[in-house]
C-alpha cells in the first residue's frame, strides 16, 4: 500500500471519527486524547504518518488489552481511549487555534503531539493557560522550557536538540578523528539554528583545532538546494552537518549526491534514521545518522519492543521509524501517569495525571524513560549514532558502528544552558 493511499485513507477516517464524536465530548465515560501530527505536506510521509499510525495502533491495542505488561490493563485506567486526531499543517497560529478547540470544544482530557519546533513554542504557553496535560512527543527545540519556565501541565517525553548534537559531536570526534573543517546546512528556524549552535560549539570544545568553513540557511520546506550545494562544494569541508528532516532531508541527499557534494566527505544527519528505507544507494555508506534517541533502528531488545516492532510491521507493512516510537512512548507515559494514583476504573483527574507524570520513570519500546529534567517535565534517555550501510544485493539498509551515549553524558543539568555547559567543558557529565 502506498504512502499516499495510507495518508488519504487515514485522513478520511480521522475526519469521520472527529465529526461523529465532536458533540459527545468527555461525557461518554471514555478517556479522550487529542493527537496532533502532520497528515499533509512534506513532513507527513516520513514523520507525521508513521506517528499517526503508531497512535492508531497504540489506542487500538490498549483498548483491547493487547499491550504487554506493565500496560496490559484496558485503555487508560480501565477506561476506553477515544482519540481525536488533527493535522499539524498550517503554521503556529492555526495550531494554537486548533489546540484551544481541542480543549474547549472537543473537551479532550489530554493532548499529545507536535513535530515542528515552531508549533511547540506557540502551544507551550497555551497548554499552561488552559490547564490541560500536554505532552510534546517529538519537537526538539530546547527553548520550550524557556517559554514556560515553571511548567505544571506541559511535558516532553522525547529529547531535545541539545543531546542530539552533543552526542553527534562526540561520535564524529571518536569515529573521524582527522576531521578539521566543518560546514553546515540547516533549515532556518528554531530547530536548525539550535542544532547547529550546539553541534558547532560542542565540536569546537572537543576539537579546538577545528574550523567552520561554511554555513547555509535555506528556508524550511525550500525543496531545491542548488545554491547551497554550490557553496558547500566550494568550501570543500571534511564534514557536513545537517539537522534537516523529512522531505527536505531526502531532497538534500538526492540533489547533493547527484552533484558529488558528499564524495570523500563525512556527512552527519542528526535526524537521518527516518530516511533509511528510502535512501537506498543514493546515500553513501558511512553516512553518520541519528534517530533522536534510542528509537527506530537504534531501539533496544526488550519485551515491549519485541511486541511493538513486529506488530507495527504487520499492520502497516513498513518498519517503525523514530517518530512512531516517540508517539508510542508518549501514549504509554500518559497511561502510566494516569494509573499511578487514580482509583482503578475511575476517570483520572488532571492533577492525578500531571502529578503522576512529573518525575515519572516508565518503560517503553525504547527502554526506560526518566522524566528527570526541568523539575520532572523533560525526559532523559540515551541517544545513539551509527553509520548507514546499504546492501544492494538484499536491498536492505542497516546501521553499523553504533555508539550510545547516556542521557547524563549529553544533557545539561537543570539550571544550566547548553551553551554555558558546553563552554565549561560539560561539568558533571557521566560518560562511559
Amino acid at each position: 500500500m502506498s504512502t499516499i493511499f495510507r495518508l488519504s485513507t487515514l485522513t478520511a477516517a480521522i475526519a469521520l471519527a472527529a465529526a461523529a464524536t465532536s458533540t459527545n465530548a468527555a461525557d461518554n465515560g471514555k478517556y479522550r486524547i487529542g493527537v496532533v501530527t502532520f497528515l499533509s505536506g512534506a513532513a507527513a510521509g516520513p514523520f507525521g504518518v508513521p506517528a499517526a499510525n503508531s497512535a492508531k495502533l497504540m489506542v487500538e491495542t490498549l483498548n483491547n488489552s493487547k499491550v504487554p505488561a506493565p500496560y496490559s490493563k484496558k485503555g487508560i485506567n480501565g477506561l476506553e481511549i477515544e482519540m481525536v486526531m488533527l493535522d499539524e499543517s498550517g503554521g503556529a497560529t492555526k495550531q494554537t487555534e486548533e489546540f484551544r478547540n481541542l480543549v474547549q470544544r472537543q473537551k479532550v482530557d489530554a493532548v499529545i503531539g507536535y513535530i515542528s519546533s515552531g508549533d511547540c513554542l506557540a502551544i507551550a504557553p497555551a497548554a499552561e493557560e488552559l490547564g490541560v496535560p500536554t505532552i510534546f512527543f517529538d519537537c526538539g527545540t530546547s527553548k520550550v522550557f524557556d517559554v514556560v519556565k515553571n511548567p505544571k501541565f506541559l511535558f516532553r517525553t522525547g529529547l531535545d536538540a541539545v543531546v542530539d548534537n552533543i552526542a553527534a559531536a562526540r561520535y564524529v570526534a571518536e569515529a573521524r578523528p582527522n576531521v578539521k573543517t566543518i560546514a553546515s546546512i540547516q533549515q532556518n528556524y528554531a530547530w536548525g539554528q539550535e542544532s547547529w549552535a550546539d553541534f558547532a560549539l560542542a565540536f569546537s570544545r572537543i576539537k579546538p583545532e577545528s574550523k567552520v568553513v561554511s554555513e547555509q540557511w535555506p528556508k524550511l520546506g525550500q525543496g531545491q538546494y542548488g545554491a547551497e550545494i554550490s557553496a558547500l562544494s566550494v568550501a570543500n569541508p571534511d564534514l557536513i552537518h545537517s539537522s534537516f528532516w523529512g522531505g527536505d532531508m531526502e531532497a538534500l541527499m538526492l540533489q547533493g549526491g547527484a552533484r558529488g557534494l558528499f564524495d570523500n566527505k563525512t556527512v552527519v544527519l542528526t535526524a537521518g534514521e527516518t530516511g533509511m528505507e528510502h535512501f537506498k544507494g543514493q546515500v553513501a555508506n558511512g553516512t553518520i545518522i541519528g534517530g533522536r534517541g534510542p528509537f527506530g533502528a537504534f531501539s533496544p531488545k526488550n519485551a515491549l519492543n519485541d511486541w511493538f516492532r513486529p506488530t507495527f510491521v504487520t499492520q502497516f507493512k513498513e518498519s517503525p521509524t523514530y517518530p512512531a516510537y516517540k508517539m508510542a512512548q508518549a501514549i504509554l507515559g500518559l497511561k502510566a501517569a494516569a494509573e499511578k494514583s487514580a482509583k482503578a476504573g475511575a476517570m483520572p483527574t488532571t492533577d492525578q495525571v500531571v502529578n503522576g507524570l512529573t518525575g515519572l520513570s516508565f518503560e517503553a519500546p525504547s527502554g526506560t524513560v526518566n522524566m528527570a529534567r526541568t523539575k520532572g517535565h523533560q525526559a532523559v534517555q540515551s541517544v545513539s549514532f551509527g553509520e548507514y550501510q546499504f546492501d544492494a544485493k538484499s536491498g536492505k539498509a542497516t546501521v553499523a558502528k553504533v555508539k550510545t551515549y547516556a542521557g547524563e553524558c549529553v544533557m545539561p543539568p537543570d539550571g544550566t544552558t547548553s551553551a554555558d555547559w558546553i563552554k565549561a567543558g560539560f561539568p558533571g557529565a557521566k560518560c562511559n
